[in-house]
């Protein structure tokens, strides 16, 4: 079955040199994937003429003239920007043009467009942004990583169930376990929030392994780790902090002397695999959680390898059903009763 995706060819801190040539890979990799790529017509054009593919079957150009900057306010975007290219691809979505977006345009902005269009599914009051995750026993879902500053006790239960739908779904696994970010694993602890949130989860379908900690994240400890996006972004931001050091140590200790260089010399294949596993790039592509449609958000600043699994991502979720099965499991807990 053929998917349409909508690329914002202008988002990002690049734009289209890192978008045309992952959509150009994306496509031939996946003979079912259709994209449409949105942005200034004359400018895709020339790009996809330098990558002789401007006749390419499974493209389609659809013309937008206003481009929504990395530091611009959602507000102005919303207000100002109603034919950029990140608004007309969620339109897209919206008139059922295709299936889904992927962007690696500002964030907030696109979260508040997204919102603004397509609304939120029934029984969610507020997306959330989820990602994957390394860890020692593959990856973990984890959500929400900063849409959300503050939340309450049952949205924390509707991130939950989202985020165990998408894995269940992503890793084919009936039943994946859930857990509750919190300062300790005992059931006393944490804010009142926090402490509501877990009695929810425990009376949910959900399969719910209980609070965890920081260091479960990547023990993959649950499947699914579920937060506000205030602890997520913090989370996030540490861990990609803690990986730059590890990596420049690293970089640092093989380059001391004449000894330390020809010892990296012999390890290179086991740094390059090492290297490899924890590439942000091939975990590049946020999710948008609890829209009516998959929105994907990739890394402004990543490059054509990265976005391509931006790309990839929404094509995994459209093939796999990732909304119906989120909209049916919002049935269950919330509107069939328990």
């Amino acid at each position: 079955m053929l998917q349409s995706i909508a690329v914002d060819a202008m988002g990002g801190d690049v734009g289209i040199n890192v978008t045309i040539p992952a959509s150009l890979e994306s496509l031939k990799r996946h003979p079912n994937l259709h994209i449409t790529l949105v942005g200034n017509g004359d400018l895709i054009k020339a790009s996809l003429e330098k990558y002789k593919s401007k006749d390419h079957p499974r493209i389609k150009i659809h013309h937008s003239t206003e481009v929504v900057h990395m530091d611009e306010s959602p507000q102005s975007a919303l207000k100002n920007k109603k034919d950029s290219s990140m608004r007309v691809s969620i339109n897209l979505i919206k008139s059922g043009e295709v299936s889904a977006c992927v962007s690696a345009g500002n964030t907030g902005a696109l979260m508040a467009t997204a919102r603004f269009v397509l609304k939120t599914l029934p029984g969610i009051d507020r997306p959330a942004i989820a990602s994957q995750l390394p860890s020692l026993k593959g990856t973990t879902c984890m959500l929400d990583l900063g849409a959300n500053v503050d939340s309450s006790p049952e949205q924390l239960l509707q991130f939950a169930i989202m985020g165990a739908m998408l894995t269940s779904v992503l890793k084919r696994k009936k039943d994946p376990s859930v857990g509750l970010l919190n300062v300790g694993g005992e059931e006393i602890k944490g804010t009142e929030v926090v402490k509501q949130a877990n009695l929810l989860l425990r009376n949910s379908h959900l399969n719910f392994y209980g609070n965890i900690e920081g260091t479960d994240i990547f023990k993959g400890t649950t499947d699914v780790v579920v937060c506000d996006g205030f602890i997520g972004n913090i989370s996030l931001k540490t861990t990609e902090g803690v990986a730059q050091m590890m990596g420049k140590f690293l970089s640092e200790e093989f380059k001391r002397n004449f000894l330390t260089k020809v010892m990296a010399f012999i390890a290179m294949p086991v740094l390059k695999a090492f290297k490899r596993r924890l590439d942000p790039r091939r975990y590049n592509g946020a999710s948008f959680l609890g829209l009516n449609g998959i929105v994907i958000k990739s890394h402004g600043g990543t490059d054509a390898y990265g976005f391509r699994f931006a790309i990839e991502t929404a094509l995994e979720e459209l093939e796999n059903g990732v909304l119906d099965k989120i909209r049916k499991q919002l049935e269950i807990e919330f509107l069939n009763g328990k």
